[in-house]
């Protein structure tokens, strides 16, 4: 897991594209960036068709927690979802 640099805030966000729903991960991603998240769109994982975290230049342990609980919800469903990586997230990825 890798913090976050100073001055550079992360975002995670629930978005419609024409791919389907897509989990967006951009920037450093740390804990209040999801519980930000979470206020927003609560803490129940919901139906992704996408995780969008090519842009993604850090990753805190509750971000990956947040990733790996929307895999695992849609594995338990039967449903693939597209992974779209940067460099960064990839290796986090890989790691766990």
């Amino acid at each position: 897991m890798t913090s976050s640099p100073p001055g550079q805030r992360g975002l995670v966000r629930l978005l419609n594209t024409a791919d389907g729903r897509a989990l967006c991960l951009a920037g450093a991603v740390d804990a209040e960036a999801v519980l930000a998240f979470q206020r927003r769109y609560g803490r129940e994982p919901v139906r992704v068709d996408v995780i969008d975290a090519g842009s993604v230049t850090a990753l805190s342990g509750a971000a990956l927690e947040l990733v790996r609980d929307h895999l695992d919800v849609a594995a338990l469903g039967g449903r693939d979802v597209a992974l779209r990586r940067s460099e960064v997230f990839g290796r986090l990825l890989a790691d766990t």
